[in-house]
């Protein structure tokens, strides 16, 4: 990784925050992209430097490609969880903002920085997907449906840029233990009457290795698909093993 640039979108906090500081661990010089700006100026390191923008915004995220140059490594990780309900008690406003955030704003930095890349002939993209998009996730169905958009996107981009030596590939992380799933976890116990111990092993014994994944593998992945010049077209699957109910 040393010596090139890469820009990390959702890089405040979560597993954009985890990718962050594993590329720069490594010596890339990378560009921290949020909303929250005290949040990305917080990332500890020479080599990173906080950009604020919103990924779902054409005009910010033009803005934000005026100001990097050089870029060989995209790392679409921003996204939003969208609202725990029935798609019939979900409103159409609901359902825009979450597609808005994780799969027109992927589209968006795609557009904005692979010029560049087609133009010196190499780079790599990496969108962060879900193993939610390919399996049953009940009344999640925006937040479902966006990262199976995301798989697609990746899948077609890759066959579009992949001959001028730019790899596009999707890597789709099962549950990562964190706020997020805490959320979650306490909204299933609320909604069926059990407890949050009972909602968790409910959703973890779904996976092989009974566990969620941490941040810090979901970053190594990251790392582990830029050493693999082959990779392209491909959708990673890090889920603990993961299957459907």
């Amino acid at each position: 990784m040393a010596g090139r640039t890469a820009v990390v979108t959702g890089a405040g906090n979560g597993l954009g925050r985890a990718i962050t500081l594993a590329l720069a661990a490594r010596g890339a010089n990378v560009i921290a992209v949020g909303r929250d700006l005290a949040k990305l100026e917080a990332l500890p390191g020479p080599n990173i430097r906080a950009l604020a923008a919103d990924v779902s915004d054409p005009a910010s995220v033009d803005a934000l490609a005026a100001q990097v140059t050089d870029v060989t490594i995209l790392v679409n990780n921003a996204g939003v969880p969208g609202p725990v309900a029935a798609l019939t008690d979900i409103e159409p406003d609901e359902w825009d903002d979450v597609f808005a955030v994780n799969v027109r704003g992927t589209y968006l930095m795609c557009r904005a920085f692979l010029p560049a890349m087609v133009a010196r002939g190499t780079g790599d993209i990496i969108n962060v997907a879900s193993v939610s998009g390919k399996r049953p996730l009940i009344r999640r169905t925006p937040y479902t449906a966006s990262k199976m958009a995301v798989i697609g996107l990746t899948r077609t981009l890759a066959y579009e840029v992949g001959p001028a030596g730019v790899s596009v590939n999707s890597l789709s992380p099962g549950p990562v233990d964190g706020p997020r799933m805490t959320r979650n976890f306490t909204l299933e116990a609320e909604r069926t009457g059990v407890t949050y111990e009972q909602a968790e092993e409910a959703f973890v014994s779904r996976a092989a290795l009974h566990r969620m994944l941490t941040e810090s593998e979901v970053a190594d992945a990251v790392i582990a698909m830029l050493h693999m010049p082959g990779l392209c077209a491909a959708d990673i699957d890090l889920s603990a093993g993961m299957v459907a109910p």
